[in-house]
This record gives C-alpha cells, sequence and structure tokens, in this order.
C-alpha cells in the first residue's frame, strides 16, 4: 500500500475538523451573550428547582455507576472475542482466559474493599468501637 491511499481519508480528516471548528466559532459569534437571571437558573427536567434537596446522593453510588460501565465495557470485549472466536484458536483462548482472570481478580478486589457494600452499619470505621478509639465524635 502506498501513501497516496490514504489522502481520501486524511482530507476527510481535514474537512470534518475544520467544519466542527468554523460551527462553533460562528455559534460563538451569532449567540446571544445577555444572559437573563433565568437562563442562569439550574434548569432539570422542566422544573424550576425551588430549594436544594434534602439528602445529596453519596459517592457511592456514582463509585457503583463508573464501576458498572468499567466491568460493561470489558464484557463487549468477550462478545468481540466470542464473534471470531474459531479464527483465533488456541492462543485466542488463552488471551481471553488471562482478561477474564483479570476482570475477576478486579471484581474481588473492589468487593473486598468494599466498594460494592451499601451497608453502613457493617463498616469497621462506622462501628462505635472503631470510632470512639480513633477518637471521633458517635451520636
Amino acid at each position: 500500500m502506498e501513501l497516496s491511499e490514504y489522502l481520501p481519508i486524511a482530507v476527510m480528516f481535514l474537512l470534518a475538523a475544520a467544519f466542527a471548528g468554523v460551527s462553533l466559532v460562528v455559534s460563538y459569534l451569532i449567540s446571544y451573550k445577555r444572559p437573563t437571571p433565568e437562563k442562569l437558573e439550574p434548569y432539570e427536567c422542566g422544573i424550576v428547582t425551588e430549594a436544594e434537596p434534602i439528602q445529596r446522593f453519596p459517592v457511592k453510588f456514582y463509585l457503583v455507576a463508573i464501576l458498572f460501565v468499567i466491568f460493561d465495557v470489558e464484557i463487549i470485549f468477550l462478545f468481540a472475542w466470542a464473534s471470531v472466536f474459531g479464527d483465533l484458536g488456541w492462543p485466542g483462548v488463552i488471551a481471553v482466559a488471562v482478561f477474564t482472570l483479570l476482570i475477576v481478580e478486579t471484581l474481588g478486589y473492589v468487593w473486598k474493599r468494599g466498594a460494592l457494600d451499601w451497608n453502613v452499619s457493617r463498616r469497621a470505621r462506622y462501628r462505635p468501637e472503631t470510632a470512639r478509639a480513633a477518637g471521633e465524635y458517635v451520636a
């Protein structure tokens, strides 16, 4: 293959980048730049917020969501491997076995660290005797 065969692809990338850049610049130039107080308010699902929420989502919620996305993407790799399973032979089986072992090991690590445990009362740092020993206030 010669380098000249990639010229149409390079031209397409340049045109796409130029279109994106021109679109951003033009939209910035013609946009209305006088925000009103209503436009500066947070907007959620068509309802104007009247007060701060009583309880915020804990960080644990986002941690579980991120872990779900990560493991979900890793499983997608297994579907791609399964679609070409016959062509890869034993080297492919060994590679996926190592990959799966790493996924299971990671899940075990996350589980042992308590990232999937939502029962706060079972965690050591929230037990009254552990908190008192550390000098923390326990109600």
